[in-house]
């Protein structure tokens, strides 16, 4: 195999183009087989083998620099930078799913969010300048999906204003993100893939002169790079050219030897290029290309003969989620959905079946549809805004300035909440509950089960006055947890007997960490140690009968799926301060670090969020007031 030979990009200078073609085919059979085992971003990377093969040939990786915006498209870069070991992918000490600084000099930036990659290529290439490098290059590779985020723009705009500044901007179209691409750029580009009259032109040229001796080859290079006249004349693409970017495109992607041609023209080029190349998601992969919901964006472990999943999958926080905003879409026709280019991840898809008219696709662009909302809101409707808990962060200053300093009803539902895992530590949604805790008048809630999912989005939906948020983890839904009592607005998991007058623990568990609340509870009880358990259901703003309730026990403990700094435990800290409360509490959460990816559970038991790792330090700290050891032990696993 050719494939097993390249052990780092100067390995392709030596193939020639039918070997090339040969590489291109045996790395496609080798993501199928690959990721079927693993789960894993499958579509996307089928979608850019010849294109990466070609800006590996082209351009001198790690001097010159090669970026992926997401990151999600970067398996055949890993292929053809020496990491062939694909077994472990995305599982704990395995390859990462997305560029990784940790495993390759080839790799220079990890970032998985989207639209943020022309930034850091303004970055390198006024770095270059500042240094005199000038045979460095940065080559940077943006899908048409990602360029509907606002950050996109900003970078292009700064850009566009240094002209002579060298930075290729390769743009993947593939006429999606996770689903078709949406918007006004969508529609120019998709204007420039049908106007294809310039590349006949060219390729009628090309046939002609290459019989040209002598002077052939080079007229039609100079044809190719003609004046923006003529190329108005015969397609569209005015639109970059007129930002002060050299357009070059638009090119087949699957062209190895066009791709490299417009590259190495765009390489030359003393200023910002754009290379606008299409492609196909899931491209030689019959079960990818017929799926039309996503062509394969990512995808667990599957056949890969039929692309079916192995294992039947069970009901998920999202589906429970797109169930009921159903059901609450046909009760109120004031509802609507708005997704952030993620209709079926955050299980919108079955509110835009049903009410069409009532669904507002916004692109990549959190923060522009966090302000729409509040648009919405303030014109009469009530927004449901889904997204990845990790991409609110993108927003928070909507959220705060837009939504709610204006006391817009909107409610924003974050998926993918807490310890995430196999997509490493961008994708962990361990921040919303810090980070929304400093706005006014939001509340949030952490729902422990399906059916307090489903309550607790009608509760939400119908304030009016102020953001709501309801925060769930990735994967399958728990079981049931029943209530036992109700004080105030919190639910009583667990109560001591009645003999008990004074218990020892009070456990505010929060959201989906009620079973394992529950597992710390008897494993206490066992210690002879009485433990009252509560969810409060809201966690922001806190409950007004959780100060007098933690009064009447000798310790507070809170667990959380969330980072330790400004979470839930510091919020009930600050509460029983308030309140003058003097009670010992002991916060337990998510260690404020970067995680690297592995299996969920892998990770909690890693940062000692694990029942037993809890159980063990709050006996320590009772036995401790009790007078039985002279030090405490340390509360949380840093």
């Amino acid at each position: 195999m050719l494939l097993t030979r390249i052990k780092g990009p100067r390995d392709l200078d030596r193939l020639s183009q039918e070997e090339l073609t040969q590489l291109a085919a045996e790395i496609r059979s080798f993501l199928v087989d690959a990721v079927s085992k693993t789960g894993g971003h499958l579509g996307p990377n089928l979608g850019v083998v010849e294109l990466t093969i070609a800006l590996h040939r082209v351009f001198e990786s790690p001097k010159d620099k090669v970026l992926f915006d997401t990151g999600h498209q970067a398996y055949v870069h890993k292929l053809l930078t020496g990491r062939q070991d694909f077994a472990g992918l995305r599982t704990k000490n395995g390859l990462s799913g997305y560029p990784s600084r940790a495993e390759s000099d080839h790799d220079v930036i990890e970032n998985s969010h989207a639209s943020t990659v022309l930034g850091w290529a303004d970055g390198l290439a006024k770095a270059n300048e500042v240094l005199g490098r000038e045979d460095h290059h940065v080559a940077a590779v943006i899908g048409d999906g990602a360029l509907t985020g606002g950050m996109a723009w900003e970078a292009l705009n700064n850009i566009a204003a240094a002209k002579d500044r060298p930075l290729v901007i390769v743009v993947n179209d593939n006429e999606r993100s996770y689903g078709p691409t949406i918007g006004g750029l969508a529609n120019h580009l998709a204007t420039l893939r049908t106007t294809d009259g310039y590349e006949r032109f060219l390729a009628r040229g090309k046939e002609l002169l290459e019989r040209t001796p002598v002077v052939g080859k080079p007229l039609f290079e100079t044809l190719h790079g003609a004046k923006k006249g003529l190329k108005d004349f015969i397609a569209p693409q005015g639109m970059f050219e007129d930002l002060g970017l050299k357009y070059i495109g638009p090119i087949d992607g699957h062209d190895i030897e066009a791709l490299e041609s417009a590259l190495q023209r765009a390489k030359r080029f003393s200023g910002p290029v754009i290379v606008h190349c299409l492609t196909q998601k899931g491209r030689g992969y019959t079960p990818a290309l017929e799926h039309e919901a996503d062509r394969f964006h990512a995808v667990g472990v599957i056949h890969p003969d039929t692309g079916l999943p192995v294992k039947t999958a069970a009901a998920s926080w999202t589906s429970v989620f797109a169930d009921e905003m159903v059901k609450i879409g046909h009760e109120r026709p004031d509802i609507v959905g708005i997704t952030a280019a993620m209709l079926h991840p955050v299980g919108l898809n079955k509110f835009a079946e049903a009410f069409p008219d009532r669904i507002y696709d916004v692109g990549i662009a959190e923060q522009h549809g966090a302000t729409s909302a509040a648009g919405l809101a303030t014109g009469g409707v009530h927004p449901v805004f889904a997204v990845y808990a990790t991409f609110l962060n993108r927003a928070f200053d909507q959220v705060l300035m837009d939504v709610a300093l204006h006391k817009c009803g909107v409610t924003f539902v974050l998926d993918r909440a807490g310890v995430t895992g196999d997509d490493g530590a961008s994708h962990n949604g361990m921040w919303d509950m810090s980070i929304l805790q400093v706005v006014p008048g939001l509340r949030l809630a952490a729902p422990r089960d399906a059916e307090q999912l489903r309550a607790q989005l009608r509760e939400a939906v119908e304030v009016k006055d102020a953001p709501t948020v309801v925060r769930f983890s990735k994967g399958v839904v728990g079981p049931a947890v029943p209530a036992v009592g109700r004080i105030g607005g919190m639910d009583v998991l667990r109560a001591p007997g009645a003999e008990v007058t004074r218990p020892d623990v009070l456990l505010v568990s929060v959201g989906a960490l009620a079973p394992m609340c529950l597992e710390i509870a008897d494993l206490l009880d066992k210690q002879g140690i009485s433990t009252t358990v509560v969810d409060p259901r809201w966690v922001k703003p806190v409950d007004e009968a959780l100060a007098p309730l933690a009064d009447r026990h000798r310790v507070v403990v809170t667990v959380e799926d969330n980072g330790r700094a400004g979470g839930v435990g510091s919020a009930v800290s600050q509460a029983l301060r308030d309140a003058g409360v003097d009670v010992p509490l002991r916060d337990f959460g998510i260690p404020q670090r970067f995680l690297d990816h592995a299996l969920r559970k892998e990770i909690l038991a890693e940062i000692g969020l694990t029942a037993p790792d809890i159980a063990r330090q709050v006996t320590g700290l009772v036995a401790k007031l009790d007078g039985r050891y002279d030090s405490e032990p340390a509360a949380t696993v840093d």
